[in-house]
């Protein structure tokens, strides 16, 4: 039986031991200097360097070590099963009927070009969306029609074709948004999304806009069998978890089915009851820096302190 160290130094290469914890050439930054901590007894790892940390060093088994070394952890340590069929977890596969063709609103315009369109371009500032953003969200508006008085979010599948769009008003509509009447089942704007890398969920497409990486769940929930979670899972993407102060219950339950499924997952920490959509990039950057990872333990504590 080889040890946790042994397939360790087998990819990772020398080590040498400071404080309990063994420090490696980075696999990630490929820095000269062993800055790469690796605490083999929590299960977790940071690069002084580059700043690379995870909770899960199977994570790093696979993305780094043989195959031999990915079947000896397997066999050898309490791991996750592997998630390579994880469609027989949610009882069904996955469907591949494609969503009915959605087209953008009625009167719709772009506002990633010059536009005299003061009134929109003046809300979206006010919320602290800049220029960049307008572009990197193709974001428009409509003056006229059932939409008309609202910006526009549009969300493209990964293929590049619209199946979403966010309409919300910049006049003092009676309700802020609008809607398509199609399924939320869906990953916002998927054809920008980077599934190798931590995803920040956050609730709305506002709050998206100030993360990096960022999907909103158009609400506050995650269910089990969604299109959004069972590619988490499939991926094995790590998550920053980032909804409103005010959604702790709805978190939590959140939490307990990231952690179910061995998902590595931090949370971000407010210090007043601003969600990130009310905070400048800068702020939300600051959070996302400190945020903690969630272990088991602590799901279970705000499960409780949630009672």
């Amino acid at each position: 039986m080889r040890t946790k160290k042994a397939i360790l130094h087998n990819f990772l290469g020398k080590s040498y031991v400071s404080s309990g914890e063994y420090l490696f050439e980075c696999p990630f930054c490929k820095h000269h200097k062993r800055k790469f901590s690796v605490n083999i007894e929590k299960g977790v790892y940071k690069c002084w360097i580059c700043d690379k940390r995870g909770a899960n060093l199977y994570r790093l088994v696979k993305m780094f070590g043989s195959q031999k070394d990915r079947n000896d952890w397997v066999t050898y340590f309490d791991v996750k099963p592997d998630l390579t069929e994880f469609e027989a977890l949610f009882g069904a596969p996955i469907s591949t009927q494609e969503a009915p063709p959605l087209d953008m609103p009625p009167g719709f315009q772009t506002l990633c070009t010059l536009s005299p369109a003061k009134r929109p371009l003046a809300y979206l500032r006010n919320r602290g969306i800049s220029p960049s953003d307008v572009l990197k969200w193709k974001v428009g508006f409509c003056s006229h029609g059932p939409y008309g008085g609202r910006v526009v979010i549009p969300s493209f599948n990964q293929s590049g074709e619209l199946n979403f769009f966010v309409a919300r008003s910049y006049i003092n509509h009676n309700y802020r948004y609008k809607n398509p009447q199609v399924s939320r089942d869906i990953i916002f704007n998927e054809l920008y999304v980077d599934f190798d890398s931590e995803l920040t969920l956050v609730e709305g497409v506002f709050d998206a806009m100030k993360a990096s990486n960022a999907v909103p769940l158009l609400g506050s929930t995650l269910r089990e069998d969604s299109v959004l979670f069972k590619k988490i899972i499939k991926y094995d993407t790590p998550v920053l978890l980032a909804l409103d102060p005010d959604a702790a219950y709805k978190s939590t339950n959140i939490k307990k089915l990231f952690l179910k499924y061995g998902i590595e997952l931090r949370e971000i920490q407010y210090t007043d009851d601003r969600d990130i959509g009310d905070m400048s990039k800068e702020e939300v950057e600051k959070l996302s820096n400190v945020a903690p990872h969630i272990q088991e333990e602590d799901g279970l504590l705000s499960a409780i302190a949630s009672l």
